[in-house]
């Protein structure tokens, strides 16, 4: 059983920057690949961003691609989602995922989530 706590969400300006972070407990965070999804307000949940166990491959939705990023830190079990230029359309409650490996988070293969962190961006 993994349990993900986010944090770092927000308010913040158009153009402005966030970094969310996903605290995972328990010992076999290293094992798991890891992701971020979004929901916006009336919308279905959506892929955001994932990363394999190692750290070294990633993924990205396209509409993120060049404003988002992803890492992780298996010593502190953490995963983080570094967000720039943010735009109103990001606006979302942002919730981390674990899985198997990346490619399969990245299509909602998903076997962990966390409770979600709300992120607004003002125009």
């Amino acid at each position: 059983q993994v349990q993900l706590v986010e944090s770092g969400g927000g308010l913040v300006q158009a153009g402005g920057s966030l970094r969310l972070s996903c605290a995972a407990s328990g010992r076999t965070f290293s094992t798991y690949a890891m992701g971020w999804f979004r929901q916006a307000p009336g919308k279905e949940r959506e892929f955001v961003a994932s990363i394999s166990r190692s750290g070294g491959t990633t993924y990205f939705a396209d509409s993120v691609k060049g404003r988002f990023t992803i890492s992780r830190e298996n010593a502190k079990n953490t995963v983080y989602l570094q967000m720039n230029s943010l735009k109103p359309e990001d606006t979302a409650v942002y919730y981390c995922a674990a899985g198997s490996t990346a490619q399969k988070v990245a299509t909602y293969g998903v076997d962990y989530w966390g409770k979600g962190t709300p992120v607004t961006v003002s125009s």
